[in-house]
């Protein structure tokens, strides 16, 4: 059997270092992408993957990804957009915008649209990586994407993830009948060090004692595994969210389809004006 082509952004470090090493292990040519270059190359010297290197608080470097990943591979089976974090005060990237939500929700809605021909070609699964926090903490204010108003990191982080689920919903609408199948997934809480820069609360759980009740990278990363490796349409719904290889329940804003088309065009339309910015023709 030929080996899939299967992409891991946030690969570097846990549940997408742990999905790419059990699923090299299984024969596939896997791609590992991570923000840093030390670690995304060690990881991928350690499992014989191909690596790139890019930080999604640059919208810029996200495009660059894109067209590296196009010219090099005429199939994807699989794009895991993992790479995300809750981060600290808000601040704003480069591109002017709230860095939470573009590292978890608008970097890899751009490399997954700069990417459709591809993945529609190949018909590919894009596995989206949420979290619990999409009902923990999530209000999502379609007017003010950026958190201008009422700022937290908690409620920033569960908007940006109950965004990946929106994304996942909408994806699927508009192009599961062109081939791609998406879901998104909550991977439980995972002894990672992805709150390691964060001012939230939830950076005590991850820098405490209680480590060591979370789950490992391994156990983290079986969901994903489990999506990449099934059959859409017959071992699990395209367009839904999961837990523990189920159907789980998201945030109600999760089921609103007018939210999920809205969410797309602003966010389509944020990523255009980044790259106005970057162009002095436009």
């Amino acid at each position: 059997m030929t080996a899939r082509t299967i992409v891991i952004t946030g690969a570097s470090d846990g549940i997408g270092a742990a999905a790419a090493r059990t699923l090299a292990a299984q024969g596939e040519h896997v791609v590992v992408v991570g923000r840093s270059a030390e670690k995304t190359e060690r990881i991928a010297g350690e499992i014989g993957a191909d690596y790139f290197v890019a930080d999604f608080a640059e919208l810029a470097q996200v495009r660059r990804l894109a067209a590296e990943l196009r010219e090099k591979y005429a199939r994807i089976d699989v794009l895991a957009n993992n790479a995300g974090g809750i981060m600290g005060a808000r601040e704003l990237t480069v591109d002017g915008h709230e860095k939470t939500f573009q590292i978890n929700h608008l970097a890899p809605f751009l490399l997954t649209t700069e990417l459709l021909d591809v993945l529609t070609a190949s018909r590919a699964t894009v596995i989206n990586t949420s979290s619990v926090a999409n009902s923990l903490f999530a209000r999502l204010d379609i007017d003010d994407l950026d958190a201008s108003r009422g700022y937290s990191t908690n409620r920033a982080y569960g908007n940006a993830k109950l965004a990946n689920i929106l994304f996942t919903a909408e994806l699927h609408t508009r192009y599961n009948a062109e081939g791609i199948s998406t879901a998104a997934f909550h991977p439980g809480g995972v002894a990672t060090n992805f709150a390691a820069d964060s001012t939230s609360p939830m950076r005590l759980a991850y820098t405490s004692f209680l480590k060591r009740f979370m789950l490992t990278p391994d156990q983290g990363a079986d969901t994903l595994i489990w999506l990449a490796n099934g059959t859409p349409g017959r071992d699990w719904a395209p367009g839904g969210y999961y837990a523990k290889r189920a159907l789980a329940k998201a945030n109600k804003q999760a089921y609103d389809a007018g939210l999920a088309r809205e969410l797309w065009e602003r966010s389509a339309a944020m990523v255009a004006e980044a790259s106005d910015k970057l162009d002095p023709r436009a």
